[in-house]
């Protein structure tokens, strides 16, 4: 889209995405099977600037980083991404952690923009909560074997050895 003509339109655009076609996301994801559901509207804020305002939801599978296993991850993002105009704008604009902004460009890629916000929101390590992880099951399921009356001293081993010796 050209994201400032789109603004001046008040345009709207919404549609649906197949997981398989973001692939900067595949390396995230434990599969590419489900779909996100995706609006951007053109309007201004509220101090009058041109701005895109984006919504993904959906379910996607993310790795869980401890046991490697499947991660259900719900996406529900509402975003509002300011355009500048220039470089020199951009860099003004970027002091200021409350307001995101992007260049303002006549063929703006709306998959590439919903792909980096998807990116940008995700755990930099996501995993199971402590009780739902596999890792974590297995380590409880070797404790319950594991026969806690004959549990020694670590250093037991080593006394055994030294009267060898």
């Amino acid at each position: 889209i050209d994201s400032l003509d789109f603004v001046r339109n008040a345009g709207i655009h919404h549609g649906k995405i197949p997981l398989l076609e973001l692939s900067r996301l595949h390396d995230f994801l434990f599969d590419s099977e489900g779909e996100l559901i995706y609006q951007v509207r053109g309007q201004y804020d509220i101090h009058g600037k041109p701005g895109l305002y984006l919504e993904i939801k959906g379910n996607i599978h993310l790795i869980c980083q401890r046991c490697l296993g499947k991660l259900a991850h719900t996406v529900d993002l509402q975003t509002f991404l300011l355009l500048v105009e220039n470089e020199a704008e951009l860099d003004q604009i970027d002091d200021d952690d409350a307001v995101d902004a992007i260049l303002a460009a006549a063929d703006t890629d709306v998959l590439n923009l919903i792909e980096d916000e998807i990116i940008l929101s995700l755990s930099i390590s996501p995993r199971h909560a402590n009780d739902e992880c596999k890792l974590h099951q297995l380590k409880s399921n070797e404790d319950i074997l594991i026969d806690k009356s004959q549990s020694t001293h670590p250093f037991a081993a080593l006394a055994d050895f030294k009267k060898i010796n």
